[in-house]
């Protein structure tokens, strides 16, 4: 039922106004009623509790009555205009509903962004972070390994002096404190030089073999400061029998009592 329809109805089944006298204007009385239709007249009384009181020159069904009367057809209906009313109602309700609905529609498609952000967002920094803790991880075991291989190389090159160290007295380093690294190069350098300065008195065998003794020395010694324990340890263990021979002959000529030159 479309609007215009609706109001066309409304405007039927509503009681008609009572009409105004088209000769003084003032509003008529019912006269008598018979079914739908009214008759309006214009009597010219009023009444008070004294009782009926006519206007001024006029009188009980006068001519100005007579010519006033006026039938209207009135159909109007109560129930009619009830059901109008609840329909319009209802019209309301529906239009108030499907305005929350949209709303609702609006607030939903709006949260639905906002949870697809977030899951994306959260994506992203999930991701971020793997990311971040492999790298993590990756770079603890990278620090692992090099902890694993500072600690090979410093085994390493504590071995090599060691070794170099007992090829050139005869005895194991004995690490303190009080005596480390650099002591026992100290002591290794030290005996060389005496091997050294003893090459006069050597023959050219023992010569030859002091010679490389003291330059698989300073090869060594050079690995060492290099950061090379590794080279260090394959050197020492090659030339540790030519240390000890060196040694020996040191100690074969202190034991027959040949001088160092120069004294």
């Amino acid at each position: 039922m479309s609007n215009i329809n609706k109001q066309a109805l409304r405007e039927r089944y509503s009681p008609k106004p009572v009409p105004k006298c088209h000769i003084c204007g003032e509003e008529m009385t019912i006269q008598r009623i018979s079914a739908s239709r009214i008759t309006y007249g214009c009597t010219g009384a009023t009444y008070d509790d004294i009782g009926c009181h006519y206007a001024e020159g006029r009188s009980i069904a006068d001519d100005h009555y007579e010519q006033s009367r006026v039938t209207v057809v009135d159909v109007s209906d109560p129930d009619v205009l009830a059901l109008l009313d609840e329909n319009l109602q209802l019209l309301r309700e529906k239009d108030a509903i499907e305005a929350v609905a949209l709303a609702l529609r609006d607030d939903m498609r709006q949260a639905r962004e906002q949870l697809e952000a977030a899951e994306k967002r959260n994506a992203e920094q999930r991701e971020y972070y793997e990311g971040v803790i492999a790298d993590g991880s990756k770079r603890i075991a990278e620090l692992e390994n090099s902890e694993t291989q500072l600690i090979n190389e410093r085994d390493a090159a504590e071995s090599a002096l060691a070794d170099m160290y007992q090829a050139a007295t005869g005895e194991r380093p004995e690490w303190s404190n009080m005596f480390g690294f650099a002591d026992a190069v100290d002591v290794v350098e030290e005996r060389l030089a005496t091997l050294e300065a003893n090459q006069s008195q050597t023959t050219p065998t023992g010569i030859q073999l002091i010679t490389e003794a003291i330059g698989a020395h300073g090869y060594i010694v050079g690995c060492l400061l290099q950061g090379r324990p590794d080279l260090a340890l394959e050197e020492s263990r090659k030339w540790v029998s030519a240390f000890g021979q060196a040694a020996e002959i040191v100690s074969a000529q202190d034991a027959a009592g040949i001088k160092v030159k120069g004294e």
